[in-house]
């Protein structure tokens, strides 16, 4: 059995390509930097998938790249949360490359954005920076070039659908008037599945996109049309790039990072050279739905709820670009604690509520959480715009609206979430059911003089908060247990 190397294995790709792969009879070794956040989610043999730790700006790691591979996709990208992005991409293909050249892989594929325009974004420029060091490695390398790309999780998407439903009438930039043209998720993965091992792919880039060449307006206003919705959109002659990635921040549920990098590629034109466009479809054999077509599968698997990975779940979103490992263990000494337990009426309704926290099923106490929402994404915070992937199901690694999932585990009945909200110091909520109770802790680690004041001044608020979301969860009006706190933090930690 061949084995193919899947880097970028939790991204918003690459969790997709894990399943893609697999159904052609390969073995995926999936490289994750922290195997923690790589969740078995889907449903595939696990006898078909390896999780190695690999960070591939530290040489020292990759050790671990097995030397039997056959192929291998590069996917990674690290645009929104380093001011120096483009060094590390650099740097991140360089050590790829090297390691590869020390194996027995015979292919690599490499997805980019479209870069046909003269003059590129810092973003495009960094894929194309990496496309021409791969291009340079001994082993043969395919490069695939798409622009935006249409499907249930994808930033592009989320974008666009965060526009179009929040608001009936759009005074937008002047880049709603560039061209572009767009592909759907599911074309993106069959050029990347077909185009493996084909020879005729070898030290070459094609562009991948459907046949509709559209303005943003127009990408914004079928999608209002696909939905029923009555939309008018007009354009401002001036708005600078800053200007408008403030616009898509706070209007959607990007981060700045991610809004500025993809302001700076919204300018620019991102169409397919028809050449390239008619040749991979002639080796692959492929022929890309429209983007109404698109459009429609995209919104019928998120009413279906089946989003198998969102762009939300990445570090893409997050304020921090790191290892959750650090994090895993929940800290007892210098830290402030507010510990709660009550009865719960049924283990399983109980569970049920609290892996259902968040997104559009909201927090307990939600008038309070909604502000502390909005003051986090003032000061720069992801807040509760994020929601979640899936309205029932928790896996680690995910984002919930200004939390990350560090553990999540029904059979054990433990959840564990990390703050990602701006804080002058590190928060984790821990649910735990234990001996007939639902224990909830909320852990504090202040930075300093500010992180102290910062939790003596909402301390007035935990009363109402967390006391409030206990009951909700537990499913009970009352029965709340305040006993002796240190023997409760050694209960629950036992």
């Amino acid at each position: 059995m061949k084995k193919i190397l899947l880097t970028g294995a939790t991204g918003y790709i690459g969790k997709r390509m894990i399943s893609v792969i697999a159904a052609q009879g390969y073995k995926v070794v999936c490289c994750c930097r922290d195997a923690s956040r790589f969740s078995k989610s889907l449903d595939i043999d696990e006898s078909l998938i390896d999780v190695i730790e690999v960070d591939f700006l530290k040489p020292e790691t990759l050790g671990t790249i097995p030397e039997d591979i056959s192929g291998a996709y590069y996917l990674m990208h690290s645009m929104s949360n380093m001011d120096d992005y483009e060094n590390s991409e650099k740097i991140c293909a360089e050590n790829f490359a090297q390691i590869i050249e020390k194996t027995q892989c015979e292919h690599i594929v490499y997805l980019s954005g479209l870069v046909n325009e003269k003059e590129l974004s810092r973003h495009l420029s960094s894929r194309y920076q990496v496309e021409k060091t791969l291009m340079e490695c001994k082993v043969p390398v395919t490069v695939l070039r798409a622009g935006i790309i249409i499907g249930s999780g994808s930033a592009s998407f989320e974008i666009i659908r965060d526009l179009v439903e929040k608001l009936p009438v759009m005074v937008a930039p002047r880049w709603l008037d560039t061209k572009c043209q767009p592909i759907g998720i599911a074309n993106v993965l069959d050029f990347l599945i077909f185009v493996l091992f084909k020879e005729e792919s070898y030290h070459k880039s094609f562009d991948i996109g459907c046949d509709d060449v559209l303005t943003y307006k127009q990408i914004l206003s079928e999608y209002a049309k696909v939905r029923g919705l009555k939309r008018y959109i007009y354009t401002l002659p001036v708005m600078t790039p800053k200007l408008s990635s403030y616009w898509l921040y706070f209007i959607t549920s990007t981060s700045y990072n991610l809004a500025s990098a993809l302001v700076g590629s919204m300018k620019i034109e991102v169409i397919c050279r028809p050449e390239s466009l008619s040749e991979i479809k002639r080796i692959t054999g492929i022929q890309p739905f429209s983007y109404e077509t698109a459009l429609r599968r995209t919104l019928a698997k998120i009413q279906a709820n089946e989003i198998i990975s969102s762009w939300k779940d990445s570090f893409i979103s997050s304020r921090r670009d790191a290892s959750l490992k650090e994090f895993m263990e929940v800290p007892h000494f210098g830290c402030f604690t507010d510990l709660r337990s009550i009865a719960y009426d049924d283990r399983e309704k109980c569970l049920d509520r609290v892996f259902s926290l968040g997104g559009n099923n909201g927090w307990y106490g939600q008038g309070l959480w909604k502000i502390r929402g909005f003051l986090d994404v003032l000061v720069g915070g992801p807040g509760l715009r994020r929601g979640r992937t899936h309205p029932q199901r928790l896996h680690e690694g995910d984002a919930l609206d200004f939390w990350r999932v560090l553990y999540a585990d029904r059979t054990e009945g433990k959840l564990i979430l990390f703050a990602e909200m701006k804080l002058p110091g590190e928060a984790w909520l821990v649910f735990k059911l234990y001996r007939g109770k639902l224990w909830q802790k909320a852990v504090f680690r202040p930075h300093g003089i500010s992180g102290r004041l910062y939790w003596y001044s909402v301390l007035p608020f935990h009363g109402i908060i967390f006391k409030g979301m206990l009951k909700k969860l537990a499913g009970v009006q009352s029965g709340f247990s305040s006993n002796n706190l240190k023997q409760d933090i050694s209960k629950f930690n036992g």
